[in-house]
């Protein structure tokens, strides 16, 4: 079993910046695929940024592609995803997601793909 805390949510203003923390206990990380997933009141949840178990592979949805950038530090057991140039339209509770997976290059973009989910971390970005 992994447990999976975010934080790091808040409430900032359009343009601002948030650095969200994804932060693992229960199991060793190392092997672990993480993704971000984000949802907003009423819309379905969507795909946001997902980095292998190595760190060497990356995926963005297209929404914020050059703004956020997911990153970790197997050491600390936690996975980051710096939001910059925020937009009211990135409000949501935004998830993080683990699964194991061997394969050093390997991300997942569904939620079908992530066997552990946090409990998500609000952010809110007014204009």
């Amino acid at each position: 079993q992994v447990q999976l805390v975010e934080s790091g949510g808040g409430l900032v203003q359009a343009g601002g910046s948030l650095r969200l923390s994804c932060a693992a206990s229960g199991r060793t990380f190392s092997t672990y695929v993480v993704g971000w997933f984000r949802q907003a009141p009423g819309k379905e949840r969507e795909f946001v940024a997902t980095i292998s178990w190595s760190g060497g592979t990356t995926y963005y949805a297209d929404s914020v592609k050059g703004r956020f950038t997911i990153s970790r530090d197997n050491a600390k057991n936690t996975v980051y995803l710096q939001v910059n140039s925020l937009k009211p339209e990135d409000t949501a509770v935004y998830y993080c997601a683990a699964t194991h997976d061997s394969r050093s290059w390997y991300t997942g973009t569904a939620g079908d793909d992530y066997d552990y989910w946090g409990q998500g971390t609000q952010v809110t970005v007014s204009s």
